[in-house]
């Protein structure tokens, strides 16, 4: 049966299906080389941990076993929070233990021991394959193009061994097995991303208790920052209606008087008030509509929360691109949370920032919908400045999400927000 994407064209649904597929793909090899870095990580920290292991027989490593678990702590963070950008938050521990054998009789060391000998041997060897596979396709692709400048020897076998190469349709020959490689590379990339990933999520977690713990520590703080956040949008939609509605509604009450007055002394001058009574009405309706607006968009309910944020981008005064991959709608809540959060961005790119263009980036990974705004303006703001990032944070932990805000002098400026879909 044929669907329908947001630019009203038709595509049948097996080739949708092909679609679906490779964004599966590159989401996976995106979280594998992500995986490999940390990996390269995991391997520098078990090697300072051996080295501490080894050097504690002569009592140097009784010195340098802080740094070292420190280090394996820092790592261990580093990977929390890669897999808290792919889905459910990992929360980071308390800070290590004083003392060395309080820290090494620590769970949570022991389970970050565990964690970084198991990345830096499966997780870095999947991360490795994972970004091996995708490089052969792209070598058996182009090999016709360049295998005549290897020597005779490293270009004699091709195509996994199957055939020899000694001449041009030899070599073209080999872009067949370009296809086996990207078969391969789609069927067991998605299964090598979680199985790099599970180790962490198993080891890295917090205990229960702790979890529980911080958990309503971190529901108390977010209860507050809805509150707060709820006030803030209260007063100000009574600004709005009081400042613009209100004043223009009292203008025509003041108007019509006058015109019922006017009509039996001067019917002319009557006809004029009415004509002025009917722009403030009209006035005051395009403000009330607006405040509507801001409230929630209407075309959130009507279409999509892409094609939202394409109308917004169509209104920017400088060049701004979309790329919105949201296969299934989240709740309308979270949906105008994360549009008003691109609106404010945008406003403030628009006025402060200096940037020649913008990018909006947003994606839904499991149940998280992650929104990023890139602008290549001058940087160096700051959210305690009144510059309106201080309302995106309060407004994203109202709905206990994460956000995240850089921006070094010189720029470029980058703001991260993590949203919970909902049911």
């Amino acid at each position: 049966m044929p669907t329908r994407d947001a630019g009203n064209r038709r595509r049948p649904a097996d080739r949708w299906d092909v679609f679906a597929r490779g964004r599966t793909t590159l989401n996976a090899l995106e979280r594998l080389i992500g995986g490999l870095g940390t990996g390269v990580l995991a391997l520098v920290s078990v090697m300072m941990l051996v080295a501490t292991a080894l050097t504690s027989v002569i009592g140097v490593g009784v010195w340098l076993a802080p740094a070292a678990l420190h280090g394996l702590r820092a790592v261990a963070n580093r990977e929390r929070s890669r897999l808290s950008d792919w889905g459910h938050a990992l929360i980071s521990p308390e800070p290590l233990p004083e003392g060395l054998r309080a820290a090494l009789a620590d769970r949570t060391v022991r389970r970050e021991l565990a964690w970084v000998v198991t990345h830096a041997s499966l997780g870095l060897f999947l991360g490795t394959l994972g970004l091996t596979l995708p490089i052969k396709a792209m070598q058996d692709a182009t090999f016709w193009a360049w295998w005549w400048l290897l020597p005779p020897g490293e270009a004699s076998d091709g195509g996994l061994g199957l055939w020899t190469v000694d001449d041009v349709p030899s070599a073209l020959s080999i872009v067949l097995v370009a296809p086996v490689w990207i078969a391969l590379t789609m069927i067991f990339t998605p299964a090598m991303a979680w199985l790099q990933a599970w180790p962490g999520r198993r080891l890295l977690a917090p205990d229960p208790d702790a979890d529980l713990g911080v958990r309503v520590a971190q529901l108390t703080a977010t209860r507050a920052a809805a509150l707060d956040a709820h006030a803030t949008e209260l007063r100000r939609i009574e600004r709005s209606l009081h400042d613009g509605t209100q004043n223009r509604l009292v203008a025509v009450n003041v108007l019509v008087g006058a015109a019922r007055r006017a009509v039996e002394r001067n019917p002319a001058a009557a006809e004029d008030i009415l004509d002025q009574a009917q722009g403030a009405a009209e006035q005051a309706l395009t403000e009330l509509r607006g405040v509507v607006r801001s409230i929630l968009p209407p075309v959130l309910a009507e279409r999509s929360l892409a094609d939202a944020l394409d109308g917004l981008a169509t209104t920017f005064p400088l060049p701004c691109t979309v790329d919105a991959d949201i296969p299934v709608r989240c709740a309308m809540s979270v949906e105008a949370t994360a549009y008003f959060v691109v609106a404010e961005a945008l406003t403030n790119i628009a006025k402060h920032s200096r940037a020649r263009r913008a990018h909006i980036r947003v994606r839904r990974h499991d149940d998280l919908l992650h929104v990023e705004v890139v602008d290549d303006g001058k940087g160096g703001a700051d959210e305690n400045t009144g510059s309106g990032i201080g309302g995106i944070r309060r407004r994203t932990e109202a709905h206990d999400g994460t956000f995240a805000f850089d921006s070094p002098p010189g720029g470029p400026t980058t703001l991260r927000v993590s949203l919970p879909c909902g049911a």
